[in-house]
């Protein structure tokens, strides 16, 4: 038994806000980073190997706001933030503030294998890549000229905004995910982001903070979230659906669905969660999110909008 889900971020409000163009890169994007953890999964390969490998396909899309997609800061630096986290050993690896780094996902990984610590910050996370041989180019490897246009309209408009939203729309909730099983039964989760358009040049979100944006424990479940960041830190979102679950006696889903239904504002994010059974959720409460899933022995499923099939 193996399994993976994946998300892209959250936040979208209408198809015609995307545009129907955006979202066909989109679905073909989610559709090969399952893909790619099928590949991992199936050659018996771990569940955070298989993650890393789903993530670092849309780190390498324009379409999501991780990797070459990322947002710009006020400032007009892509910083880039990610973790990661095992399930079986509780060890995670996470970083901050980086803009040279073309797949943050895999120096999150080797933060956590390599390093007694759990999170590097900038620089000092630039020269353990270099030191690892991870993958470093060049500042305007990451430019698009789609995200360089949203700065000069957040600056312009005086707002942080949504990476998929126009500056009068929606609330900032971009970034990438996934959480797998492998068949050795174990879990993990990895999340990535380039943050907020318009944010503060030091400005950190949920999804480099282990309990926040990401989590795993094989008692419990694997979580990767999306939304609005702040918020996710403030609730402890990741790491609380797995105590609810241990502590509570909830269920995967119960425990997901009293977090983004209950307890989040509406249209702040959602999350994706799976368990060592193979249950996957993926609440949200916005208009729309990139996500997908695909379990041993069937075809990868993607959706974009909420109208597409009962969350669950």
């Amino acid at each position: 038994m193996y399994a993976v889900a994946i998300h892209g971020g959250a936040g979208l409000s209408t198809p015609e806000d995307l545009g129907a163009e955006r979202e066909k890169i989109a679905r073909a994007a989610l559709h090969q980073s399952l893909l790619a953890a099928e590949a991992v999964l199936k050659n018996g390969g771990s569940a955070e190997d298989a993650c890393i490998a789903a993530v670092v396909v849309m780190e390498d899309s324009p379409m999501f706001n991780a990797g070459k997609g990322s947002v710009f800061a006020s400032d007009g630096v892509q910083r880039m933030d990610a973790s990661i986290m095992t399930g079986h050993d509780e060890k995670a690896g996470a970083l901050c503030g980086v803009s040279k780094i073309r797949n943050p996902i895999r120096l999150a990984s080797a933060i956590m294998h390599k390093t007694p610590h759990v999170m590097l910050y900038g620089e000092d996370a630039h020269t353990l890549a270099r030191a690892e041989g991870i993958d470093e180019v060049e500042p305007s490897w990451f430019h698009t000229e789609y995200r360089l246009q949203q700065l000069k309209k957040a600056i312009k408009a005086n707002k942080i905004m949504l990476d998929h939203e126009h500056v009068d729309k929606g609330m900032p909730k971009g970034t990438v995910g996934a959480v797998a099983l492998d068949s050795d039964g174990n879990i993990a989760a990895a999340t990535s982001t380039g943050g907020l358009v318009n944010k503060r040049p030091g400005r950190v979100g949920d999804s480099a903070i282990i309990g926040a944006g990401t989590y795993a424990k094989n008692q419990t479940c694997a979580v990767s979230a999306t939304g609005h960041g702040e918020l996710f830190i403030r609730a402890n979102v990741a790491g609380r659906l797995s105590n609810m679950i241990e502590f509570g006696g909830r269920t995967l889903t119960e425990a997901a669905n009293q977090i983004v239904f209950g307890e989040l504002d509406d249209d702040v994010g959602g999350l994706i969660a799976i368990d060592r059974k193979g249950n996957i959720t993926m609440p949200f409460n916005t208009g729309g999110m990139f996500r997908g899933e695909l379990t041993k022995g069937d075809s990868p499923l993607v959706w974009v909008w909420k109208d597409e099939e009962n969350q669950s």
